[in-house]
């Protein structure tokens, strides 16, 4: 399951199944799927985008093995943009 989570606890995140048996499989399985998320989630180099954060559970997969981290059939992975704005 991939949830996209807001800044806003009271929201209840959007999910879609997804397949594969990496993050980096699931990632090209949704992207696949929604192909308009690519230009939002994928760089030109084909990597993720800086501002975008990837979660297995709580856990960042930057400090895992990033798109190589292994998922089960129920594992819910987040995708998280970073939020930027002026304190204004």
């Amino acid at each position: 399951i991939i949830q996209h989570r807001s800044e806003n606890p009271q929201k209840k995140p959007p999910a879609v199944q997804s397949a594969g048996q990496t993050v980096g499989e699931v990632h090209g399985d949704l992207i696949t799927k929604h192909t308009a998320l690519k230009k939002h989630l994928i760089d030109d180099g084909g990597n993720v985008r800086s501002f975008v954060r990837i979660y297995i559970g709580e856990e960042d997969i930057q400090y895992l093995q990033r798109e190589n981290t292994p998922v089960q059939s129920n594992t819910v992975v987040s995708i998280i943009p970073a939020i930027a704005g002026d304190s204004k």
